[in-house]
């Protein structure tokens, strides 16, 4: 089953969808393994058109490659062959949209996207600054992802915006390497003007999200941005020269009610329509 408007073949596409159904890291609740089988299943329910920007998704010529088949309980693997999809996507040129999986799987399109493009940007929404240097003595980790990200891109190239989670040290240690604004996005247009003229991978980790609004996900926090919040933050975006985004952490057996998943749905809908190629 493909994601609701994703079915162009593969050859005339201009982006790729793809699930990286993998959690064997994560340091609280697991479950986002589950997340891209859940949204292609639950997009059914949701229309191709956006009435945010009065386009429709059916005018993207986005193909659905389906889910990666990625070895549970080897991080390492499963980074390498997230990496080599996604540089064929890009050797391909198309853009590479991956649904996560726990927030880790960005690694490895973040790998293939640094290789080919000089001077990356990652602009990253999350609850969880993410830095650690390690988790319990492993490099690899949900924790630690944007660490190993800017290992990869270096100072002042990662823009962090929700972060309201993190240990003293990450917090102390990402002074002078990382721009965040604590909490919100509010900062984001300033931002806009170092943006303009890289190229950008965004990363979205769906705890950014309150969890009033969406609860299925592993870590939540409480006091997080408001889906109308991401989306205008989002939008912002609109018109950068992007070259990949993610979409993680959806877990959604934490929400029997559905709305989580819906909600994910949705702002993945509307980033396929703000961030890749219309038909021509």
């Amino acid at each position: 089953m493909a994601f609701i408007g994703c079915d162009a073949p593969y050859e005339s596409a201009s982006a790729v969808l793809f699930g990286a159904p993998f959690d064997s890291t994560v340091t609280f609740r697991p479950g986002a393994r589950f997340g891209p089988s859940a949204m292609r299943a639950e997009s059914c329910g949701i229309e191709t058109y956006s009435p945010y920007q009065s386009m429709d998704l059916e005018g993207f010529p986005v193909h659905d490659a389906g889910d990666l088949e990625l070895p549970f309980g080897n991080a390492s693997a499963a980074l390498d062959r997230i990496e080599a999809f996604a540089t064929r996507v890009l050797d391909d040129r198309k853009m590479p949209c991956m649904i996560g999986g726990e927030h880790l799987v960005t690694l490895g399109a973040l790998r293939a996207a640094a290789a080919r493009y000089s001077g990356l940007r990652l602009v990253h929404f999350d609850a969880h600054a993410d830095l650690r240097d390690d988790y319990m003595g492993e490099k690899l980790s949900h924790a630690t992802v944007i660490r190993r990200a800017w290992e990869i891109l270096g100072d002042g190239r990662i823009y962090q915006f929700g972060i309201r989670s993190g240990s003293r040290g990450e917090m102390e240690w990402s002074r002078g390497r990382v721009e965040r604004e604590l909490f919100g996005a509010t900062s984001l247009g300033a931002a806009l003007r170092s943006l303009r003229g890289a190229p950008l991978y965004i990363t979205v980790d769906l705890d950014a999200l309150d969890p009033s609004e969406l609860p299925g996900t592993g870590t939540p926090e409480a006091g997080g941005m408001s889906f109308r919040d991401l989306l205008g933050a989002l939008f912002s975006l609109r018109g950068l020269d992007i070259k990949a985004f993610d979409v993680c952490e959806l877990s959604p057996h934490y929400d029997h009610t559905g709305r989580s998943t819906a909600l994910a749905c949705k702002l993945l809908r509307e980033m396929l329509i703000a961030f890749t190629r219309q038909a021509a």
